[in-house]
C-alpha cells in the first residue's frame, strides 16, 4: 500500500473520531468519496492501527444507526418551511 493512503486513512479516521463526522462530511472534507472513506476505515485502517480502526468504527456505526432519525427531522423541516412560506 502506498504511504500517502496509508496517511490518507489515519487522517480520515482520526477526524471521524474527533467531530463525529458522519461518511458523507468525511467524503467532502477529504475530497473522496463515501467508498473510499468506507474502504480506508474497514480495510486499509485495520492493517495499519487495528485500535484507531475500531474506535472510527464505532463513531460510524452510531451515526448510521441514527440516520434515520436525522433524515426524517430534515423533511419535517423541509415542509414546514414549505407550508410557511
Amino acid at each position: 500500500m502506498k504511504g500517502y493512503i496509508e496517511e490518507r486513512a489515519v487522517e480520515v479516521a482520526n477526524y471521524i473520531i474527533e467531530s463525529n463526522a458522519t461518511v458523507r462530511q468525511t467524503a467532502k472534507k477529504f475530497g473522496i468519496s463515501k467508498s473510499t472513506v468506507h474502504k480506508d476505515v474497514t480495510e486499509r485502517l485495520t492493517q495499519i492501527n487495528p485500535s484507531l480502526a475500531s474506535e472510527a468504527r464505532k463513531v460510524l456505526d452510531l451515526n448510521k444507526s441514527e440516520r434515520h432519525i436525522r433524515g426524517g427531522l430534515a423533511t419535517r423541516e423541509k415542509y414546514l418551511c414549505q407550508h410557511t412560506g
